[in-house]
């Protein structure tokens, strides 16, 4: 048998007062290398990744031709 009310509880909010959906979300954190020789490659795969990007994309953009967004493709080659 039931012995009284049922106790209901309030609804709880977040400590900052707002909602959790907006604005960005924590992310993993990188930690930096400390050894000179890791800072190097780090560098330098930053520096090559950008062309390898570059590279690509105008690649992409003379096979398709059509493409507005990239530069390279076969409007180009009239000018």
């Amino acid at each position: 048998m039931a012995q009284g009310t049922k106790k209901l509880t309030k609804p709880t909010t977040s400590k900052s007062g707002r909602p959790q959906a907006l604005g960005p979300r924590k992310g993993n954190r990188v930690i930096a290398p400390k050894k000179q020789i890791l800072i190097k490659q780090n560098a330098i795969k930053k520096k090559h990744s950008g062309g390898l990007t570059a590279k690509t994309e105008r690649n992409l953009a003379e096979k398709a031709g059509h493409l507005e967004l990239l530069p390279g493709g076969k409007k180009d080659k009239k000018k």
